[in-house]
């Protein structure tokens, strides 16, 4: 299953996990960066700032309940 983890910018520093919505729209067409952000500030954003906000797309094992993350990439100025 898709689910997004969602984060927001803590001022003191680092991120904190706010919440983690799952994907049940069957339709992926549907399923858009800007759609899941709205879905996202709509739970979360009531006590944040939006800017602040962010989510990164992770896959749960129904069964066991683990995620399973995306590895890290690090760009450097060089690659870009």
């Amino acid at each position: 299953m898709e689910t997004y983890e969602f984060y927001w910018l803590d001022p003191k520093g680092g991120y904190q996990i706010m919440g983690v919505l799952p994907e049940r729209r069957k339709y992926s067409a549907r399923v858009t960066q800007e759609s899941i952000m709205q879905w996202g500030k709509t739970i979360f954003g009531k006590d944040f700032d939006p800017k602040d906000i962010f989510f990164i797309q992770v896959t749960m094992d129904e069964k066991t309940g683990r995620i399973f993350r995306p590895v890290p990439i690090t760009i450097t100025l060089k690659d870009v």
